[in-house]
């Protein structure tokens, strides 16, 4: 019995592996987008470079960024499965202009009591904002500069690209050091690489429907006058 157990759990990983992994881990991007030059490896020291997913948005790159902006669980949440509903948190359906002003060491709140959150690392408005987050495998802040033996250090990038047409090509991936090495490999072809496929694509289509819709509203004001 645990022989056959043992059996299915190895052919399913291989047909994940095979089948199913080379798809999550680059959803909707290009070869160009996946293989050439991503910024912010420079600010994860040894981070090897994680999923790259892309969707193309039908508004500009103006219009996108405010969305991207607010982000964080004390604004407008992540626009992806909302976590926090016990809590009454939703992910905000209108663009906040009070939560509009970040800038490189803005804390975008990732659990609801504030202990944890995404640093922003790396910012170029309407063009690529880059959120790290430094913590021991016990989930406390770390300083990034002088790492316990036992550690992660990621980069959450989203990268805008203007296209014909007034869209824009958003294109998220990132990079990841984690100690120890030999767990890192484990740790996200089992768990990082399908929970980011479930949460970025839902995360995808809430940014797309918000933005589009206020660009078709802009749009409709615009011919009207």
């Amino acid at each position: 019995m645990i022989a056959t157990v043992l059996v299915a759990a190895l052919g399913l990983l291989v047909v994940y592996g095979v089948a199913v992994r080379p798809r999550l881990v680059r959803w909707g991007a290009t070869d160009d987008e996946v293989n050439s030059p991503y910024p912010g490896a420079d600010v994860i020291p040894g981070g090897v470079r994680g999923t790259t997913m892309a969707i193309t948005i039908d508004a500009p790159p103006p219009a996108v960024w405010p969305w991207l902006a607010q982000m964080g669980v004390d604004r407008a949440v992540w626009y992806t499965w909302d976590y926090w509903r016990p809590t009454g948190r939703r992910s905000a359906d209108r663009i906040h202009p009070e939560w509009q002003d970040i800038a490189v060491g803005s804390r975008l709140a990732a659990v609801p009591d504030g202990s944890q959150w995404w640093e922003v690392a790396a910012l170029e408005p309407e063009r690529f904002l880059g959120l790290r987050m430094s913590v021991d495998l016990r989930g406390r802040r770390i300083d990034p500069a002088t790492p316990p033996r036992a550690y992660s250090d990621s980069l959450w990038a989203f990268r805008l690209e203007p296209l014909p047409g007034v869209r824009t090509r958003l294109v998220v991936s990132g990079y990841w050091a984690f100690r120890p090495r030999w767990l890192q490999r484990i740790l996200g072809f089992l768990f990082i690489e399908p929970s980011t496929w479930i949460m970025q694509t839902r995360q995808f289509a809430g940014i797309k429907r918000r933005a589009e819709r206020e660009a078709r509203k802009l749009l409709a004001v615009a011919q009207r006058d």
